[in-house]
């Protein structure tokens, strides 16, 4: 139990109290009275608000969240005594009271603690010794209501004493309310018989089925919240690494130890005084942030999105830094918090097996993540001294296993990869006590550091042997570099998580595609990647290609030059270390050409091949491409990635071959066309071969054979109901996408026409893909960020969008009232910092000038765009939109009336000048004079 602080200026419980008795006597005792009863809670209040103001402000004197939220909590005791107090004295006072009528307020959950939250849920026991009596039940409806007009969401139960029994053996949910009881008022007796009929009736002897009901609640906890501790936006309460998991490390405590303070686990023998002391500094720490949250928006809010995370780290105090601004200084800690309750949570796990696993077998599965492989609970580890399995993990037999030699630090996470087992958590104990080892001597040795090389490149399972380490601590201080980007997030929405867990994920999508798992999603790079010659060079790039992110110039440059530095001391030889360093240097060159670039255009291929020079190295690029992308985040991959990322490796293969490609664009051409003329099976031939002479080659080398299917089905049966518009609609659960298609005649602002349409019906349009077809109709497929979680939800909003489209296309409705209704930042944008920029170049293209324009995303600004494109006299022949998060990078390919480049100076900067204005919603400012 936590002791309550002093007043500390909160309430003054006296003064309150002869504030009530003043209002009954001001009119005359009739406490039934409505006047009486408006007064009374306004009373009350003043007196909430005015002790939640003290609260904040003492919070941000002294910065101690857990002090705030016993403060907090003494405050709500204070009130609900009083309340009940009144209650019993004045509204139902009770003569001569029989046994029945008496009442015990008890506090459970996380009031229970003693702790609470500026916005947290009120939880209540009211306990009665026998039954419900229209005495109990009067006083506890008094004090609901006054709680829930004082605006305060209260959780409660009324129940006896054999119900709260009762109920607790058969609900664990119950159970876990009351292992956390706390009187507050009414009689102590009950309480007291609670407590011990509940320790002697429930507790006993039961403390193996709580830890593993606990633990596979927090399993299933994390899955919920994405089962990574490092999402850019976490839960601070119930995600990975959060306050629950503290709670639940507690809760266990409490119960299997008989402890109700956390600092007698020091007693107990579950933590050292250090260890405790870290446990202490991660809950104050959690609990101060989440307090700060809750004041700062004003309701119960538990996920540190975008929009607050700013505004904390400055309540909070976290300044600018070279290469890092304070929201992600603020948020570094955090993570490193988070990471902090992993390893006390691998500390506490490892005594409670101890202590209970012998007598409880059961628990064991929830610390070992596979089946023991053999009979033999303990065996030594062949050709490795001072390592043993126990129980289907791999532990040391002492601590000198690390002290005799320190490459046993890098040599224990080999083996598990090697023996295919977890580790003990005393093992990882032993680690974390011994990463003072780990210095200069070893960081140059050679077999050390070619044990890590062997981790990174083995053929079993290393995303998750490398995640090991770095929550060890063993891989930030092996690899210093590696150390500076832990727990690192950039403060942007395009990066799900942190620098170090997109590396981690990254390897592991290259061990997959390497594995040959991810051949229907990745066909090229599942040709070719065994036949990559030097595949060590591979996963020390896409291992290092983010490593110097954080940092004030462009971290691919920096990236490079930390490769130069670190592969000679990994082993690498100089040819090995400057094709890394290559890799680094241009690991997002593809992303940024298949994404924004003309790939029907033949400048945009030789300049690409100038840059990638050999097929090897465009080979190693493309997979570390994919691993790049597709780590980013959920969502963040789609199909038309990866056929823009094909198309260029297509179009360049015969280029850099000396014109000897596998295949030349003709026959890859010819290829599409007979695969989707397979699928059209059911069409006569003469209709098939209409359908096929009706695109131009740059569709069947940008558009994937299902597309090019559902594309070929619209076109059918708009040509058969004579439609002049015509649409689909496609939505994506798991990308959180949906792609709408849009037949309609070519017209020179159709872009523009559909992403005004789609801005006022309020959708967003993340990428865009337009073709035009030899009859003379525009082809062009939308991407849109879903709204909604159910498909039916989804589809019913998109067809209110395609509506709305088909009536701007016929002319039925006039498009810019609508669109300036809905246009204007979205209010989740307005925390971030883009830099604008708009860039006219003729040197990209041969055929059109590039328009190219940087920034910050909004609702309707590719309708803005383009209109403004429109209104300078510009033609767009392909547009090409690429969306990362809150920014946008988008290129449009245009000419001017006559199909000819803008060559004039003067109308090359107007053009700047126009799309400027139209990128910042802000005209171009006069120069003073």
């Amino acid at each position: 139990m936590i002791i309550a602080p002093q007043n500390d200026g909160l309430i003054d419980f006296d003064a309150t109290k002869a504030k009530l008795e003043q209002i009954v006597v001001e009119h005359g005792g009739d406490v039934s009275d409505f006047k009486t009863r408006a007064e009374i809670l306004q009373l009350f209040k003043d007196v909430l608000q005015k002790g939640r103001a003290r609260a904040e402000t003492l919070l941000n004197e002294d910065g101690l969240g857990i002090l705030c939220a016993i403060r907090l909590s003494y405050l709500e005791d204070q009130i609900i005594t009083l309340i009940y107090r009144f209650a019993i004295e004045h509204v139902y006072p009770a003569e001569n009271p029989s046994s029945s009528e008496h009442l015990s307020v008890v506090a459970v959950g996380g009031y229970g603690r003693a702790t609470l939250a500026p916005h947290s849920d009120i939880d209540l026991l009211f306990l009665l010794p026998y039954k419900q009596t229209p005495w109990g039940e009067s006083v506890v409806e008094y004090i609901l209501y006054m709680l829930w007009d004082l605006g305060q969401k209260v959780g409660h139960a009324t129940r006896t004493l054999n119900e709260c029994v009762r109920l607790s053996r058969s609900d664990m949910t119950i159970r876990t309310a009351i292992l956390e009881a706390r009187f507050i008022d009414g009689e102590k007796k009950l309480y007291d018989e609670l407590i011990e009929k509940f320790d002697k009736d429930v507790l006993r002897n039961t403390s193996a089925e709580f830890i593993a009901a606990k633990l596979a609640e927090r399993d299933a906890r994390h899955n919920q919240q994405g089962n990574s501790r490092y999402m850019v936006e976490p839960n601070i309460k119930e995600g990975k690494g959060g306050l629950r998991d503290i709670q639940t490390l507690f809760w266990i405590g409490q119960y299997a130890y008989r402890v109700r303070r956390a600092r007698a686990l020091i007693k107990a023998g579950v933590f050292t005084e250090e260890e405790y002391n870290r446990f202490k500094k991660a809950n104050n720490h959690l609990w101060t942030v989440r307090c700060h949250l809750h004041f700062l928006t004003d309701r119960p809010e538990e996920r540190l999105s975008f929009d607050v995370q700013r505004e904390l780290s400055t309540r909070l105090g976290y300044r600018k830094r070279p290469g890092q601004n304070g929201v992600e200084r603020f948020m570094k800690h955090y993570f490193l918090v988070a990471k902090e309750v992993g390893e006390i949570t691998r500390i506490f796990c490892s005594a409670l097996e101890e202590d209970f696993g012998q007598s409880a077998p059961g628990i064991n599965r929830f610390f070992a993540a596979i089946p023991i492989p053999s009979p033999f609970k303990r065996r030594k580890v062949r050709n490795a001294e001072g390592f043993l399995i126990d129980h289907g993990r791999i532990s040391v037999e002492s601590a000198e296993t690390f002290t005799s030699d320190p490459r046993n630090l890098l040599k224990i996470f080999e083996l598990a990869d090697r023996e295919n087992v977890s580790f003990h958590p005393d093992a990882m104990q032993a680690i974390h006590r011994n990463l003072n080892l780990i210095d200069n001597d070893l960081r140059n040795d050679p077999e050390a550091n070619a044990i890590f090389l062997r981790i990174l490149t083995s053929r079993n399972d290393p995303e998750s042997i490398l995640r090991r380490m770095t929550e060890s601590g063993v891989l930030g201080k092996f690899i210093p570099e590696f150390g500076r980007i832990v727990a690192m997030m950039q403060f942007n929405m395009y990066h799900h998580y942190t620098v170090d867990e997109h590396l981690l994920r990254a390897v592991g999508i290259l061990s997959e595609i390497e594995k040959q798992e991810l051949g229907d999603e990745h066909p090229l790079a599942h040709d070719f990647v065994l036949d990559i010659k030097d595949r060590l060079v591979l996963y020390v790039a896409v291992f290092l290609h983010d490593i110097a992110k954080g940092r004030p110039e462009s971290h691919s440059t920096a990236g490079a030059k930390v490769a130069l530095e670190l592969c000679p001391r990994l082993g690498l030889t100089e040819e090995q270390t400057e094709q890394v360093s290559w890799l680094v240097l241009e690991h997002l060159t593809m992303s940024q050409v298949s994404q924004s670039r003309d790939l029907s255009d033949r400048k945009t291929i030789l300049d690409f091949c100038a840059v990638v020079q050999t097929m090897e190295q465009m080979r190693m690029l493309l997979i570390l491409t994919i691993a790049d992308i597709k780590a980013v985040g959920p969502g963040v991959w789609n199909g038309w990635k990866g056929q823009l990322l094909r198309t260029l490796y297509s179009e360049a293969e015969p280029i850099l071959t000396g014109g000897h490609s596998q295949k030349s664009r003709d026959a890859r051409v010819a290829a599409m066309k007979e695969r989707v003329a397979s699928r059209l099976s059911d069409w006569n031939a003469a209709d098939v071969e209409n359908y096929l002479n009706l695109h131009y080659e740059a569709y069947w080398s940008r558009t994937d054979v299902d597309s090019a299917v559902e594309h070929a089905e619209l076109i059918r049966q708009a040509d058969k109901e004579n439609q002049k518009v015509a649409t689909a609609i496609k939505p994506y659960e798991f990308e959180g996408i949906t792609e709408i298609t849009i037949l309609a005649p070519d017209h020179p602002r159709l872009l523009s026409m559909i992403a005004g349409a789609c801005a006022a019906a309020g959708a967003n349009i993340v990428d865009a893909m337009v073709f035009t077809t030899t009859d003379g109709r525009a082809l062009d497929t939308i991407l849109i960020n879903r709204e909604f979680d159910e498909d039916r939800d989804e589809r019913r909003r998109a067809n209110r969008i395609v509506d709305l489209l088909v009536q701007v296309l016929k002319g039925e409705t006039r498009l810019p009232p609508l669109v300036k209704q809905k246009e204007g930042h979205k209010k989740r944008f307005k925390t971030f910092r883009t830099k604008s920029k708009v860039s006219v170049n003729n040197e990209l293209s041969n055929r059109s000038t590039v328009v190219e324009v940087e920034g910050m995303d909004r609702s309707g600004l590719l309708s803005t765009l383009t209109r403004t494109l429109s209104a300078l006299n510009l033609d767009i022949a392909s547009a090409h939109i690429t969306t990362y998060g809150e920014r946008i990078v988008d290129a449009f390919y245009v000419t001017d009336l006559t199909g000819a480049k803008i060559t004039n100076p003067d109308r090359k900067k107007a053009i700047e000048e126009r799309m400027m204005e139209a990128l910042t919603g802000k005209p171009k400012e006069e120069p003073k004079r």
